[in-house]
């Protein structure tokens, strides 16, 4: 396996449509894509399924995969280019890195699939609808931008929800079975890797669309735990 993941990570050097922490980003989308359409984001994007069925069904958008995990990535950038899908790319960096490699309020929309729930109280803040990355997506959303999380973990779930009514975010849509009354609408019925284990697993998936505030988002105080008090 690991050599496996090591010659993934030699071939996605070589494809045109991946970029590993690239310098002046900000500037390499439009010339790659050849266009100003809309570009669209699947933040921890793995296999890149979102990116690349969204963008064969929705070729007036332009769609970008990003994660640090170069091995999965492989799977969905290879899949682009053997079927030609010109308005995918993918990006190869850390989350909390994403404000670098695009201008501010240039985005359309966000799109988190299937995250790391960091169920643990201590990791909540590494919870990609925590308040530091609500911050960071109004930094790159345009007016009337969208995110939207699909996710199979209730808790975070709820933890979003709880994000959202903090920071006043209006909600577009909010599912809390999707396939409650069988196979949803698309794109809610594209299938990552991880959500047909979810369903074989007859765990609910759930899913929520929602705009940020105008006003700033501010990340509040950490909290101190009684663990640190005692120390």
């Amino acid at each position: 396996m690991k050599g496996n993941n090591l010659a993934r990570f030699a071939a996605i050097k070589e494809f045109k449509n991946v970029f590993e922490f690239p310098q002046e980003a900000e500037s390499k989308w439009e010339p790659y894509f050849g266009n100003n359409q809309p570009i669209v984001l699947e933040l921890a994007c793995g296999k890149g399924e979102y990116s690349v069925n969204m963008a064969k069904a929705i070729p007036e958008k332009n769609f970008i995969g990003v994660d640090i995990k170069g091995n999965r990535m492989y799977i969905g950038a290879k899949k682009a280019l053997e079927e030609n899908i010109t308005n995918v790319a993918f990006l190869r960096t850390r989350i909390e890195q994403i404000t670098d490699y695009f201008f501010p309020h240039s985005i359309a929309e966000i799109w988190i699939t299937f995250p790391d729930p960091f169920l643990r109280e201590g990791k909540a803040k590494n919870r990609l609808t925590h308040h530091k990355f609500l911050a960071l997506y109004q930094k790159l959303l345009k007016p009337g931008g969208i995110v939207h999380l699909k996710t199979d973990s209730k808790p975070l779930f709820d933890f979003t929800l709880e994000m959202i009514a903090h920071h006043q975010c209006p909600i577009i849509e909010c599912i809390h079975d999707v396939y409650k009354q069988g196979t949803p609408a698309f794109p809610l019925n594209i299938q990552t890797y991880y959500e047909g284990l979810h369903l074989l697993d007859h765990r609910t998936i759930q899913y929520v669309s929602f705009h940020l505030p105008e006003l700033p988002i501010t990340v509040p105080p950490k909290k101190i735990t009684h663990e640190e008090t005692a120390l």
